[in-house]
């Protein structure tokens, strides 16, 4: 085995931005194990990991061998027609390439591909030092990083995320030889620039983390993580109180020091008149601080981290508490003053506000969503005035003051807003959730109204989106409606509420203004299956609105979109494409539905009679689409001639009828165990029975009891999918 030794690659900068450290540290240790990897020097990875603290990004990899193994090169040469001449002699193509491979033509190999024998310059040449290969690896490593704007210093042509100011470069005990960006390499790190603002002496790799530890520096981000969450908590145990620590906050304050050192802090009590959340978000976005908490209620205590750690806390408690009074005063200010002025009030400025250009103002939009609240909220069960109410109230704090300043607390302002006016509480608490889920992960509406006001607010973005053009295309996404669409899915299906979505869509798109529609109509992207345009055309009807086919391929276009974003959300969840596949393609009108019928799918392929009926299922449709005759509505007994599929007869109709309640009531997973039954008939049939008859009677009596068959098992998922 070739010889190994740790490596330890670090750049030294100015401070690096806090949001890209972590991508930028990944991105280097990366490009690092891909270069090695690219020129076949072996590494031993082990659980290394990317390093870094504001200052610098490091990589260190346990054992990494010392020189590539042996380079084989294989050079293809002219075909013999062309090298040789009629004498055999070497024509001027071949010693061209003999003189350019540094041998005699004779040294040359032949080799045989499909167009025939050719001449062939093979040669084995020892590999490079891994020392002598490193300054490029890094080099290489630092190319691929991805840095939008470059910074340039000096009078230099390179340019870096950050000026660089030390490189330490080293394979086992030695110093590997380089200059990258500008500076030479070393094994003088560099400590903490306050607490040990002096070189430190890096011996070997496997030193390095100590090493930095004794000069006052983490490098280990996951240490620091470990120790701030550690001190803050404790911080916050010491006036019997909890610490707010949310992964955001936290990761950026990991990347903002080096020497973490908690320290608990106060403010005046009164500020808590101030609804909490903006004092938490003043406290996390604006001052990277940590919020304390009695009982899930904020307290006048937070806790600030130093990245030092200081002979007089007093003094930095001071300056941290002296820079939150100005923002929290603010915050007073602007809640005060919209208290003053009301909610309702409020609502009278988003008629002059455009939403967006083809779609009217806000309060046009608001209209929208009162009225789809409304209709929503009678269906499950929600008085329809509070959930008109709320709808109307839910958007009059984009005119707060406290809003303008603070736009992550929309709804949460008029939450508030709503409380004090003295609306009902259910009213107050929907105007807050109808923004949730938030962001990927946070939790739907958790109130009856809240969910109601949720689903009629995405229901219109996502129709009026479409209409207006605004569907998104690669990156690119100004209305968020792939994060509505997903919304509206995930509080559709965790409500359990059994709505219609082709109901809700079409509702949706018939408010949007007609100049809108017709122009979306328009642009369609395609025309939609006839099958899409009945089921569609149904709902119309029992809506009393008349619109042609293309308004109708806007509007599947909209529930196909929105079918795709619950792709990634059963996948999040574990489950199988295939599933979700045999699902969707059924298009089930309830979501509520479809995910009943994604739970039970996924029951039926953990049964062993599972993946033989997926195939069978998937050879019935086969056989079913390449019928050249009309098939019977029912099975003609007089006409099952074969054991075999009486057998089957027999056994599908005592299956149907056995399923005919369950399906009514849902019960998928009943449905498809029972039919899982099955089996034993199905594959006796397929052995004995050939269902393409001479006579059409016959063959069109097989077919027909296997369309029932098949009709049964899709009347909960095309199952063929399972099949591999």
């Amino acid at each position: 085995m070739m010889s190994r030794l740790p490596l330890l690659i670090e750049l030294g900068t100015e401070e690096l931005p806090v949001k890209a450290l972590p991508g930028l540290a990944q991105a280097f240790f990366d490009g690092v194990i891909a270069a090695l990897d690219k020129r076949g020097v072996g590494f031993e990875r082990g659980d290394a990991k990317p390093l870094y603290t504001p200052r610098r990004l490091a990589v260190y990899l346990p054992a990494v061998e010392i020189e590539q193994p042996e380079q084989a090169s294989e050079v293809l040469g002219p075909y013999l027609n062309i090298a040789l001449d009629a004498d055999g002699q070497p024509t001027r193509a071949l010693q061209g390439f003999a003189a350019k491979a540094g041998v005699e033509w004779s040294q040359l190999e032949r080799m045989t591909d499909a167009k025939g024998e050719r001449f062939v310059h093979r040669s084995v040449r020892a590999g490079a030092r891994t020392a002598d290969l490193l300054p490029e690896i890094v080099s290489d490593a630092l190319a691929g990083m991805p840095i939008p704007k470059p910074m340039r210093w000096g009078d230099h042509d390179y340019a870096f995320a950050r000026p660089v100011h030390w490189l330490v470069l080293l394979l086992g005990k030695e110093v590997i030889d380089a200059q990258v960006l500008g500076v030479r390499s070393d094994r003088m790190s560099r400590g903490h620039r306050f607490e040990h603002d002096k070189p430190v002496w890096i011996g070997e790799p496997g030193e390095y983390v100590d090493a930095m530890r004794g000069a006052r520096v983490l490098v280990d981000p996951d240490e620091r993580r470990a120790r701030i969450v550690a001190e803050v908590e404790q911080a916050a145990r010491s006036v019997g109180c909890d610490a707010r620590i949310t992964d955001d906050n936290l990761e950026q304050v990991v990347c903002l020091v080096e020497w973490p050192c908690a320290v608990l802090c106060s403010f005046e009590p009164d500020f808590l008149a101030v609804p909490q959340e903006a004092l938490i978000e003043t406290m996390e976005i604006n001052q990277k601080f940590f919020p304390v908490l009695r009982n899930g209620q904020l307290t006048e205590h937070f806790v600030g981290i130093a990245n030092i750690e200081s002979k007089d806390p007093a003094e930095v408690r001071k300056g941290y508490e002296r820079v939150i009074r100005p923002r929290f005063s603010d915050a007073r200010f602007f809640f005060d003053e919209d208290l003053k002025q009301g909610l309702a009030a409020m609502g009278d400025g988003l008629k002059n506000v455009t939403y967006q250009a083809k779609l009217g103002t806000v309060a046009d939009k608001v209209a929208r969503v009162a009225a789809l609240a409304k209709t929503i909220a009678a269906q499950v069960g929600v008085d329809p005035a509070l959930a008109h109410r709320a709808a109307e109230l839910s958007k009059n704090d984009l005119q707060s003051r406290m809003v303008g300043e603070f736009p992550e607390l929309q709804g949460i302002a008029g939450r508030h807003y709503a409380i004090a006016d003295g609306e009902p509480e259910g009213v107050a608490l929907a105007i807050a959730e109808a923004y949730r889920p938030r962001f990927a992960g946070d939790d739907i509406a958790l109130s009856p109204l809240g969910k109601v006001l949720a689903i009629a607010e995405r229901l219109d973005t996502l129709a009026g989106g479409f209409a207006a053009g605004l569907k998104p295309t690669g990156n690119k996404d100004p209305f968020a409606l792939r994060r509505n669409a997903l919304g509206l899915a995930r509080t559709v299906i965790e409500s359990g509420f059994d709505l219609s979505i082709y109901e809700l869509i079409a509702r949706a798109y018939l408010s949007i203004p007609e100049k809108c529609q017709e122009e979306a109509a328009k642009n369609r992207n395609s025309a939609k299956s006839l099958e899409d345009y009945v089921v569609w055309s149904n709902w119309l009807e029992k809506l009393q609105a008349q619109t042609s086919k293309d308004h109708i391929s806007v509007m599947v276009e909209i529930l196909d979109f929105t079918l795709d974003r619950l792709r990634g959300y059963y996948a999040d969840k574990g489950v199988p494409t295939s599933h979700f596949n045999a699902v969707a393609e059924l298009k089930p009108e309830s979501l509520a539905d479809f995910d009943t019928r994604i739970d039970a799918i996924g029951r039926f392929a953990a049964l062993p009679e599972a993946e033989a009926l997926a195939a069978a299922h998937k050879r019935i449709g086969n056989i079913l689409k390449k019928a050249d005759i009309d098939i019977p509505s029912a099975i003609d007994r007089d006409l099952l001639s074969e054991p075999a599929e009486s057998a089957l007869a027999e056994a599908v109709e005592a299956a149907i009828g056995d399923t005919d309640e369950a399906l009514h009531r849902h019960d998928y997973v009943q449905v498809l165990e029972r039919m899982a039954r099955l089996r034993p008939q199905v594959d006796a049939f397929f052995d004995a029975v050939m269902v393409n008859a001479d006579d059409p009677a016959v063959r069109g009596n097989r077919l027909a009891l296997l369309k029932r068959l098949a009709d049964r098992f899709g009347a909960v998922a095309a199952i063929e999918h399972l099949s591999g």
